[in-house]
């Protein structure tokens, strides 16, 4: 099976959709905050408080140059909510598999994160206003990224996965630029 490279914003499942496919696919799961955290041997909130987001997206196409020279098969590759805009990263997603964006609305990806503490952009900004201009403003950068867009409002993981699995039945080549 060719590698899944999951977008979004933060809230919208990625993390549960590489979960899913890893526990009912056998995939194995990369999640890209993750590995990064590992590395620099600090939470990804440190990283931003400490050295900033530029260094941090820095950090991110590091990383990716460093997945695509691994020759990766069958795996979800589940990436940070900013990853989309630097295009670099974008061309490097697409080395490594069908990228695919995940949605949802304001409302739904507040309700999922309004809880957690490990989230650096909304650190001081919880709220649907700021999530949505947000969004917004990356909309475009998810949608460009993808060949594959899947909505998770109101909808169990296994049916954001049934989906996507259909999706990609049909998808059968990178998408065009």
């Amino acid at each position: 099976m060719r590698n899944i490279i999951l977008v979004g914003f933060m809230g919208v499942g990625k993390s549960a959709v590489a979960n899913f496919l890893k526990k009912n696919k056998n995939m194995t799961v990369m999640d890209t905050d993750h590995l990064i955290e590992e590395k620099e041997g600090c939470s990804i909130q440190e990283i931003f408080k400490e050295k900033g987001e530029p260094y941090f997206r820095s950090l991110e196409t590091r990383l990716l140059e460093e997945l695509c020279s691994h020759g990766l098969s069958n795996t979800v590759i589940s990436c940070g909510g900013g990853m989309v805009l630097d295009p670099a990263n974008v061309i490097l997603m697409e080395r490594l598999g069908v990228v695919v964006a995940l949605t949802a609305t304001p409302e739904t990806i507040y309700q999922r994160v309004k809880n957690c503490k490990n989230r650096p952009i909304l650190d001081k900004n919880m709220n649907v206003e700021y999530i949505n201009n947000l969004l917004k403003k990356r909309k475009e950068f998810y949608e460009k990224a993808s060949t594959i867009q899947i909505e998770t409002d109101n909808k169990t993981i296994e049916k954001a996965c049934e989906e996507l699995f259909i999706a990609l039945s049909h998808s059968t080549c990178p998408k065009e630029r």
